[in-house]
């Protein structure tokens, strides 16, 4: 077993390592620099060297990536951050770290084993000349002294208002006003790019009020912060729908975003000529064409709702509606409820309906992860998103970057262990689930929930009480493929015919590109590919291996045209380095993308 050194011989090998770094840098010998890391080492850039997301593996890859940016972001100053101290647990070295680039300030962090690096991860997390205002920065809002012609501060974001996509034009169009939409405009807000965000629903907030009325966060609260203005600390751990979207509309007007509620994007082309999008929006009803330089589809994560189209759908007698236009279950009471799917959404909506006392089947199709609230919450998450953790001095940007130092590729190494402690934790339940014959995985490789989230972005329940209703039998179990449907029933491939008076479609989303297919064009979502997934060559996440999100968040093959989405965490944190790829853009600094992703999947 290897000793644990002091802590002043820790920040000697740390501030070795980085002087030798830095040395290689500055001479710009990409070889000499890539020697200092392990041969199965892993180099995480967020756009600080590379304007782009991307891991790169080994010394080959570390070579390269130097080879084509160390001269244009001479990055200077590594050190270890102020205010940190290293750790050393069992020769692993732990530090995290500050640097400057030709453009802006740098923060990451760095695991040494024997006295090379093994992770690095990068992170540009300022522009200088372009710093938000805040702290001593910040505006004064009162103007003091006299002025005839002084204009309030409302006055001016009145004019502001009423100038932005008419005599003025945006230099970003943020199509979806979902969290991913506002924690980006908030972004971009405070970086001084002009925006405009636009949202088809009446008010921000009503993509949560529009859905069934028992949803919540299955994610607790420290892990869904928005940027600049945390939860207060008395926010439930998991936050009802309707409080989230009067959070987000509160959001909306406190951080003064441009907001355009009850607009409809219609079309989108874009003019390599001018390098500009023209976007035509129906607005309160009237047609307004916007010409920004970046459009962004903040749509979630998720695309399109996936309806099937089953023989048979049309004549059903009964109503029918996919998962995400699901009213709740007030008008189901007594009926004969069937809910295709067995993901998040088709036990919540299985739990409410047997809640409101309908008759419940739920058709499992495919195998699904379960894993207990609870269970969740004290292994998996407490380290970095807890009250304990904030006790410990975890703020929420630490915790950010500390799970953005794990590099994908080595990622589930670190998920395999957490799971089989939950696994034995609660494994009376998992005996009853699997012995009302439901098909229960733990991911391909046994990595659980949150590498089937990155990977596929389905197959999954963060179970809050509905799994013990399938496991006991009170919402009836049904398993294999629809075959058809008829006036009154829901007829399997075996033959099983379930009689239904309401069937709900819980089958999941498409990709995000076919947003870009309806709003822009078939070729250019083909052109960008598929979002989502890191190719890991599991079960609806084909390879090959990308490294990184596909398209999430960094420049696609399509010039101008970004994609925003995630969760409420992945929104908060990954909203930082699309809005400065879009401020360094609007300011002229050159942004040439390192490793732009090819595309392998076009739908």
């Amino acid at each position: 077993m290897t000793a644990t050194l002091t802590q002043t011989e820790t920040e000697r090998v740390v501030t070795s390592w980085l002087g030798e770094f830095e040395s290689a840098l500055t001479a710009g010998d990409a070889a000499r620099a890539a020697d200092l890391f392990t041969e199965d080492s892993f180099w995480r850039d967020l756009i600080a060297f590379t304007w782009n997301i991307k891991t790169v593996e080994g010394r080959a890859g570390i070579t390269d990536l130097l080879t084509e940016t160390v001269a244009r972001v001479q990055p200077r100053d590594w050190r270890i951050a102020e205010g940190e101290q290293p750790s050393d647990a069992g020769g692993l070295i732990e530090a995290w770290i500050e640097f400057q680039t030709s453009v802006g300030r740098g923060r990451g962090h760095l695991r040494l084993r024997d006295g090379l690096a093994w992770t690095l991860l990068t992170t540009l997390y300022e522009l200088t000349g372009h710093e938000e205002p805040r702290g001593e920065q910040r505006p004064k809002g009162a103007e003091h002294g006299v002025n005839r012609s002084r204009m309030t501060w409302q006055q001016q974001r009145e004019r502001e208002a009423a100038e932005l996509g008419h005599t003025e034009q945006p230099e970003v169009l943020i199509v979806g006003g979902g969290q991913g939409g506002i924690a980006l405009g908030a972004r971009l807000r405070q970086l001084g790019v002009p925006t405009i965000i636009i949202d088809k629903r009446a008010r921000p907030g009503d993509q949560w009020r529009s859905r069934y009325k028992s949803l919540c966060l299955h994610d607790p609260v420290w892990y869904d912060h928005l940027p600049y203005l945390k939860f207060p600390d008395n926010w439930p751990v998991f936050a009802p729908k309707d409080k989230i979207a009067d959070w987000l509309e509160s959001y909306t007007k406190i951080m003064e975003l441009n907001y355009w509620s009850n607009t409809e994007a219609k079309s989108a082309a874009y003019d390599e000529s001018t390098q500009q999008w023209t976007v035509t929006v129906e607005r309160e009803g009237q047609p307004v064409v916007l010409r920004p330089r970046q459009l962004v589809l903040a749509t979630g994560m998720s695309g399109k709702p996936n309806l099937p189209s089953w023989p048979g759908m049309e004549a059903f007698r009964g109503d029918q509606h996919h998962s995400s236009a699901h009213p709740g279950p007030d008008a189901y009471r007594g009926k004969k409820c069937v809910v295709i799917g067995s993901n998040n959404s088709a036990f919540d909506i299985c739990g409410a309906l047997w809640e409101n006392g309908a008759d419940v089947t739920m058709v499992q199709r495919s195998s699904t992860h379960i894993v207990r609230s609870d269970s969740l919450m004290d292994i998996g998450l407490s380290a970095l998103y807890s009250e304990q953790a904030v006790a410990a001095g975890m703020s929420t940007e630490k915790a950010d970057l500390t799970f953005a130092s794990l590099p994908y590729r080595i990622m589930h190494e670190f998920q395999i262990p957490l799971y089989e402690q939950m696994r034995a934790r609660d494994q009376d339940f998992y005996d009853r689930l699997e012995a009302s014959g439901f098909d229960h995985d733990w991911g391909a490789d046994g990595s659980g929930l949150f590498m089937k989230y990155l990977r596929r972005g389905s197959g999954y329940y963060i179970d809050v009480g509905a799994a013990d209703l399938v496991a006991n039998g009170d919402v009836k179990l049904a398993k294999g493929q629809v075959d058809h449907l008829t006036e009154n029933s829901v007829v399997l491939a075996d033959g099983t015919e379930l009689p239904a008076d309401l069937v709900v479609y819980a089958t999941g989303y498409g990709s995000m590109n076919g947003w870009a297919a309806d709003l822009i064009s078939p070729e250019v979502a083909d052109l960008v590919g598929k979002c989502w997934g890191l190719g890991s060559d599991t079960p609806k996440d084909p390879g090959p291996w990308e490294g990184e999100e596909r398209n999430m968040w960094k420049p696609t093959q399509q010039p101008a045209l970004w994609f925003h989405g995630g969760n409420l965490h992945q929104s908060r944190h990954y909203s930082l380095y699309l809005a400065l790829q879009l401020k360094a853009r609007m300011e002229k600094i050159p942004t040439p993308v390192y490793g732009l992703q090819e595309v392998h999947h076009t739908s």
